[in-house]
């Protein structure tokens, strides 16, 4: 044993030797942060719960821009604390253009929510459940708005509750600590300090089951699902996976993640956008986003806000319809409800907008000298009297194949209208409502089709109609009449002395045309009416909270076209313009947004996450850092701008973006082993030891020498 003990003294030094010839010393650095402009920047987090990493508690002297999207409308904050609105408005919820002194805004289903520099809460929309009453609010430093529902974030940590409470999703009156808030449809989740998540409320697809959650940094709750973002970037969701808005399990790099009704959507660290869930109006479809710094999703749609304050959005009443303004050569327009068609002086057709059911694809048609737009299918009048049409044909609204001798074509919801040269009209489609019940229609000159409705010109101008009459819109007593459109529910003529007459549904003043003189053309919308004057400029009456009637400054057009959310006109020269919430979206400037990362590397190595180059960020992201040497190198520190940099000297690290950066990732070449010198110095360890072994082994050996004679002699006595 002592053998054996004395040879691991002699072999150690051997690996204390390699130990410090080979190890990887780390220097320290200490560099830091310039702020660009001093200012500090207070917490806000969307209406799904998207949270912005700033300090709750930072003195308040600078709005940060966000935009924040609801049921069926968006809403936004500008750097200078005023709000605009933007969407379905027949609560009220958009009406929030007197508001000031706002640093966050939240929206949830129909009411628009706002926090106040001073901790106060203001709200606009629909109260039925209450969910509008925060006026008494006060020490508030977040709010969220669910469904029916409204939640508010202490600065002590606790939160408050009004509005609908049928599944307890407002019994947050125990709450403590909580840090971040998020309300879905009917149920609240709260974000701790150390990263675990509560919820209550409606958990019938398990989506308040996040107990066991860790390491969260931000939540979102959605209609029915709830969402996770983790520290390391990745995303965990839990609740209703129907189409698929918790297959979120491979994501990475995510810095940001909200929640609509189906769909989940992820900020990652490159500002590109990642989306999975319910995509039947292409609130998905954000694969071409750049340069994100925060998103945001309502029931149907995705919003996302750029470094320079700008907006972009997709999904419902934003499909493109009013993305025309590159057409040339137009000769007529056509509007439907979600998407627009045009026909060409070549004969061809063009088509933006809604496509789900391929309404979209006529790019092959030929001699098409008139075109129309319906619910979900698109008609193609051609110069030999025949029809063509693509798109939803559920009710055979595109049954028009053998339709001959027809002159002129109109389409509705679900049904599909023709006109021939003798005066008679065909119609297929939809008929529930006998709105194709047009086949003894003599001497008609005009037809339009309403959502179920149709009508008919007289060629001594009186009107026809058949088909939905609830509200009125058959309702035509009418005479001189050169022109009759169709709407939703109502109905449009042109008198032979350019004054207008409309009847049917008027509940947002689509039918306010009495004083309208001078016009020459007339559309008619979903909810609202245009005309084209005789000099050519354009007025609107009705619904226009997606902007559909913001024509006032539209001159030199030769024709109109009304669809679902959108207006269209047709120039002179054959161009077109538009109106409607993609337009109006794209007016939006909330204010510069972004603080800035540079990141470059040294020789050896990059960083691959977030990447290198210079990147925008929300103000007080915390992203990750990942510094990856080459072979034959090693990552020894971060420098530049590093006060908030967790650690300098660590290649997997986070910074907080507090202001604008500029860090380096340095690498060095790892030193080449000398092999000659740690040989010598392993034989001189190895003989110092061999000598230092036997020694003890010869000492030990007289011993026992010394010690057998003594036991000799003392024998002998």
């Amino acid at each position: 044993m002592k053998n054996k003990k004395t040879l691991l003294l002699a072999i150690l030094p051997i690996f204390l030797v390699f130990s410090l010839v080979l190890a990887a010393p780390v220097a320290e650095a200490s560099v830091t942060a310039h702020p660009l402009d001093g200012t500090s920047i207070h917490s806000a987090v969307d209406s799904t719960g998207a949270a912005w990493e700033a300090v709750l508690n930072a003195p308040q002297e600078k709005v940060v821009p966000m935009v924040a999207a609801g049921g069926y409308h968006t809403v936004g904050l500008r750097h200078d604390g005023t709000v605009v609105a933007l969407g379905y408005n027949t609560s009220g919820q958009c009406e929030v253009g007197d508001w000031t002194d706002i640093v966050q805004v939240a929206a949830g289903g129909y009411h628009t929510v706002g926090l106040k520099a001073d901790g106060t809460v203001v709200a606009a929309g629909n109260n039925t459940y209450g969910q509008c009453e925060v006026g008494n609010w006060t020490d508030i430093v977040q709010v969220a708005a669910g469904h029916t529902h409204t939640l508010g974030l202490k600065s002590n940590g606790t939160v408050v509750a009004v509005g609908g409470n049928e599944n307890g999703q407002c019994d947050v009156s125990d709450w403590t600590g909580i840090i971040r808030i998020s309300a879905g449809y009917s149920h609240t989740v709260g974000l701790k300090p150390k990263g675990t998540v509560v919820a209550v409320g409606r958990n019938d697809h398990e989506q308040c089951n996040v107990r066991k959650w860790t390491g969260i940094v931000q939540i979102a709750a959605g209609g029915f699902h709830t969402v996770g973002l983790s520290a390391g970037g990745t995303v965990i969701a839990i609740g209703d996976n129907e189409d698929g808005q918790c297959g979120v399990g491979g994501w990475a790099g995510i810095i940001q993640v909200a929640a609509g009704a189906s769909h989940t959507v992820g900020l990652k660290a490159d500002g590109t956008v990642v989306a999975v869930g319910f995509d039947n109006f292409k609130q998905c479809d954000v694969g071409g986003w750049m340069g994100i710094v925060q998103v945001t999703a309502g029931w149907q749609h995705t919003v996302g806000l750029k470094a320079d304050g700008t907006v972009v959005a997709v999904g419902n009443n934003i499909y493109g319809e009013c993305a025309i303004g590159k057409w040339t050569d137009i000769v007529q327009v056509a509007a439907g409800w979600g998407h627009t068609v045009g026909c060409k002086t070549d004969g061809t057709a063009v088509a933006v907008g809604w496509n789900n059911y391929g309404q979209c694809n006529v790019s092959n048609w030929t001699d098409i000298i008139q075109v129309a737009a319906g619910g979900g299918h698109t008609v193609g009048l051609k110069a030999d009297g025949t029809v063509v049409a693509v798109g939803d044909n559920y009710y055979g609204q595109c049954d028009a194949g053998n339709w001959t001798d027809i002159v002129q074509i109109t389409a509705g919801y679900g049904h599909t209208v023709g006109r021939r040269a003798d005066g008679t009209v065909v119609a297929v489609g939809d008929n529930d409502d006998g709105q194709c019940e047009v086949g003894d229609w003599t001497e008609i000159k005009q037809v339009a089709a309403g959502w179920w409705h149709t009508v008919g010109l007289k060629t001594d101008g009186t009107v026809v109609g058949m088909g939905y009459d609830a509200y009125g819109q058959l309702d035509e007593d009418w005479t001189n009449i050169v022109e009759v459109d169709a709407g939703y529910y109502h109905t449009v003529g042109l008198k032979a002395d350019g004054t207008v007459v409309a009847v049917g549904g008027n509940e947002v003043g689509q039918c306010e045309v009495g004083s309208w003189i001078g016009i020459s053309k007339i559309a008619a919308g979903f909810f609202h009416t245009v005309g084209l004057r005789d000099d050519h400029t354009v007025v609107a009456v009705g619904r226009s909270d997606y902007g559909q009637c913001n024509v006032g400054d539209w001159t030199d057009l030769t024709q109109v076209a009304a669809g679902g959310w959108h207006t269209v006109g047709l120039k002179a020269d054959g161009t077109t313009l538009a109106a409607g919430l993609e337009v109006e979206l794209a007016k939006w400037n909330l204010g510069n947004v972004a603080l800035y990362l540079a990141i470059s590397s040294t020789t050896g190595g990059e960083v691959t996450i977030p990447g290198e180059g210079t990147f925008p960020y929300y103000p007080g992201r915390i992203l990750n850092l990942i510094a990856s040497p080459e072979d034959g190198y090693r990552f020894v520190r971060w420098a530049g701008d590093v006060g908030t940099i967790a650690n300098t000297n660590a290649a997997r690290t986070t910074v907080t973006m507090n202001d604008s950066y500029s860090i380096t990732a340095n690498f060095e070449e790892r030193p080449p082993v000398n092999w000659a010198l740690i040989v010598g110095i392993i034989a001189v360890v190895v003989v110092v030891g061999l000598a230092f072994f036997l020694a003890r082994r010869k000492r030990s050996a007289e011993t026992n020498r010394q010690g057998g004679k003594r036991a000799a002699r003392k024998k002998r006595r």
